[in-house]
């Protein structure tokens, strides 16, 4: 049944789908913390259960005991969490799952061997993915088919969080350019200037990274050997630089260095303490609010197609996305891993990050690690034809999904109300950077720049060292996971209150929510489970077969959930 004959006008406003809703929560770990104040904030409101989390969801449970909206005979979601949930390795903690799922590996590459990530970073990301899989329930039950009973863990959320990691690690491509991690080192940004400031800059162009360090009197050899580096730190979780590149920053005040940078067209941010305030948080944590109203438009008749999944409570919802990088595509994925059926715009001949080394096949592996299973659509945005067959495919969709820059959307006559146009009932989702955390005019918004303006890097760094990001891409990855939440809430909405919604996130929101997770319990001493050093190792290894699959030329993670009718999980307790 499609979300929009579903509707039914509701006095519910769209930044609060699940009000009316109650939700008993069971456990106390960050996860299932985390998850009760997402559901919380979409207007859930939150029991706590006595007593222990049941033994097959040891992080915590979810379920769902009154939804008064939904018609009577609906079975309610629920959703279990675990630490290592289908992994034939026993964690019982974020210690232990940072250690025995790869992120211990992955965080320490720059320093040279294994470090503890200091903050619940995968306990987090769990709690993201319970909340969406209530969320995605409940709407599923509205839309007439059957409740889904969900079960995550802490374990599976870090295998999502590293599946382009994993994916570079497990291709057979060693050809020129491929992205593997270099041997560790302490030459990694961020930068310290004259007067003490620490900083991290931030371009995708050569010709202003040539510009920046020229400006700052740098040598030509160090800029062009300190480039490719720079540019792959995202895909290696390493930064190698020649230490010529320090000593420039390093002879020059910041004042002169911001000078440097906005003359070259480089984004520069200095490395903030984890107490630096930030704006006071919006009211919606996905600025839920509705899609300008166009009453007179009508949506599309949807064309005939495959649908990506025949399961998962988004099964039946068409998502249009036109993203690239890392958070919008793996917003995308995210949503399609929960049953939707994803198109990407991509520009004619594809996108570039299609040939990007290393290669699983004919295709990057870190891009399929983001993509696969999307159906495409080539479209020139920048021609009339182009964007008029993007409204198309937009006016028979369920979402549109976009991370363009800002002001993009406008140039091309494909913002909220140019959609709203020929879609009222769209959930329009804005993956973006800084959101309201900045004013005008914005850095780019990446992760490293976000860690470090959040303060999330302070709250990474051990007692005594200087506060620095971790290289593996942990903004980029959350940013994703609440993007994809905001979209869920979003069909939400829509099907509840009959009217279109705009979601917008940013990375920005992904460093909040980190310096807001209480009780790290990351930082706790101890932790049995043991220490992976090889990301194709563990992916080969039948212990976490249930964690990765294969496409004969690389491996990536499976969907974070498992899904089963009540029928299957009553006789599964019996």
């Amino acid at each position: 049944m499609d979300v929009k004959t579903a509707a039914r006008p509701l006095a519910v406003p769209v930044s609060r789908p699940l009000d009316g809703t109650v939700v008993r929560a069971s456990g106390r770990s960050v996860a299932v913390r985390v998850a009760a104040t997402r559901l919380r904030a979409l207007g859930c409101a939150i029991e706590t259960a006595g007593g222990p989390p049941p033994p097959d969801a040891p992080a915590g449970l979810l379920r769902v005991v009154r939804a008064p909206w939904l018609p009577g005979d609906r079975a309610l979601p629920e959703c279990r969490i675990g630490w290592s949930g289908p992994v034939a390795v026993p964690m019982g903690g974020e210690r232990d799952v940072q250690a025995a799922c790869g992120i211990m590996h992955v965080h320490g590459r720059a320093t040279g061997g294994p470090r503890v990530l200091h903050v619940d970073y995968a306990s987090v990301c769990a709690g993201v993915l319970a909340a969406q899989a209530v969320t995605a329930g409940l709407l599923a039950a509205l839309r007439g088919g059957p409740a889904v009973r969900a079960a995550t863990s802490v374990a599976q959320a870090a295998a999502l969080a590293l599946t382009q990691y994993v994916a570079v690690a497990t291709t057979t491509d060693t050809g020129s350019g491929s992205s593997r991690p270099e041997p560790g080192t302490a030459r990694t940004p961020p930068f310290r200037s004259a007067d003490g400031v620490r900083f991290e800059i931030e371009t995708f162009q050569a010709e202003t990274w040539l510009r920046f360090w020229t400006a700052l009197g740098a040598a030509r050899p160090d800029i062009a050997a300190g480039w490719t580096p720079f540019q792959q730190r995202f895909a290696t979780g390493t930064c190698a630089l020649p230490p010529g590149l320090a000593a420039a920053a390093a002879a020059l005040g910041y004042p002169a260095v911001r000078r440097a940078a906005e003359a070259a067209g480089v984004s520069v941010v200095t490395v903030n303490d984890a107490a630096t305030p930030l704006p006071p948080a919006p009211a919606s944590p996905w600025r839920l609010r509705p899609l300008p109203a166009a009453p007179s438009a009508q949506a599309a008749p949807r064309p005939d197609g495959p649908s990506r999944r025949d399961g998962g409570p988004l099964a039946g919802i068409r998502v249009a996305e036109s993203t690239n990088r890392v958070q919008g595509p793996l917003a995308g994925h995210v949503l399609g891993l929960l049953g939707a059926d994803v198109v990407r715009i991509e520009p004619p001949g594809g996108d570039p990050m299609r040939g990007v080394p290393p290669m699983a096949g004919e295709c990057s592996a870190r891009f399929l690690a983001l993509n696969r299973g999307k159906r495409v659509v080539e479209a020139d945005l920048k021609s009339l034809t182009g964007r008029d067959e993007a409204l198309r495919l937009v006016a028979s969709s369920d979402v549109f999904l976009q991370n363009w820059a800002p002001g993009r959307a406008a140039r091309f006559g494909l913002d909220a109300a140019d959609l709203a146009a020929v879609h009222p009932g769209l959930v329009h989702a804005y993956a973006g950077g800084w959101a309201d955390v900045l004013l005008a005019p914005q850095p780019m918004g990446t992760d490293y720049l976000v860690q470090a303006h959040t303060g999330v890097a302070a709250l990474l760094t051990p007692p005594g060292r200087p506060p620095a990001p971790t290289l593996m891409t942990i903004i980029d990855v959350l940013g994703a996971l609440i993007s994809a939440e905001g979209v869920a809430a979003g069909l939400l909405g829509a099907a509840r209150t009959g009217a279109g919604v705009r979601v917008e996130t940013a990375l920005a929101d992904a460093g909040r929510l980190l310096r807001e997770t209480p009780a790290p319990g990351a930082r706790a001493a101890g932790g049995t489970a043991p220490v992976v050093t090889d990301l194709a190792a563990m992916a080969a290894d039948p212990a976490y077969a249930a964690l990765f699959e294969t496409d004969g030329a690389a491996c990536y993670s499976r969907a974070p959930w498992t899904f089963t009718s009540p029928s299957e999980h009553d006789r599964e307790e019996r």
